[in-house]
């Protein structure tokens, strides 16, 4: 039986890590969308496209990534930005299928903070959304990304509202500091189990 697969997603500093955290504790794995896709700019058949297309300079000489030069191609042109993710995204499914194979719960879950952006909700049985006042969401990323709150405003702009990944999300986690966490969790989990 295929397992079942549920993304969870949430805007910067909503606390997504943590809420996986949680699952985890309850034996469910989760597949860090962010960290496998930085893993695939490592895979010769990868590296030979993406040199091939921004040259020799988008890598060190020690072999790892000039993540401000690539970042400037992406930033700078929609096309080179539309290469990476065709590039990478096919590959990226790929490597959570076979994950998935490996695993033994009843259910895994898929996160990423684009879940969205990047139309990869449809993919999943259900999503789960993390969300938090964007007050509290600036501070936390500040503290965690120790930078100003102009920086982390830039990068909220990126995604999309809160109000509209709830309107699409089956499950709703409010991570305020106030409504505690675990029996929002464990609700999820008995229903996400019981239900086929």
């Amino acid at each position: 039986m295929k397992i079942k697969r549920i993304g969870i997603t949430g805007n910067i500093g909503s606390g997504k890590s943590l809420v996986c955290k949680i699952f985890n504790h309850l034996g469910i794995n989760t597949f860090h969308s962010d960290e496998e896709t930085k893993k695939l700019y490592f895979l010769p058949d990868v590296k030979k496209e993406i040199v091939g297309r921004f040259g020799d300079e988008v890598y060190f000489s020690d072999g790892s990534l000039n993540k401000k030069l690539l970042s400037y191609h992406l930033f700078q042109n929609k096309e080179a930005l539309q290469f990476i993710e065709n590039l990478l995204y096919p590959k990226l499914n790929q490597v959570f299928e076979e994950w998935c194979e490996k695993q033994t719960s009843n259910y895994v879950l898929f996160e990423s903070a684009i879940l969205f952006e990047k139309n990869f909700d449809e993919q999943f049985d259900k999503i789960i959304f993390v969300s938090a006042p964007e007050n509290i969401r600036v501070k936390r990323a500040m503290l965690r990304d120790k930078c100003d709150e102009e920086n982390v405003r830039s990068r909220m702009r990126l995604q999309w509202d809160e109000e509209l990944k709830i309107a699409k999300s089956d499950y709703i986690i409010n991570n305020d500091g106030i409504e505690m966490l675990i029996p929002q969790v464990l609700k999820i989990n008995a229903e996400v189990r019981t239900k086929s």
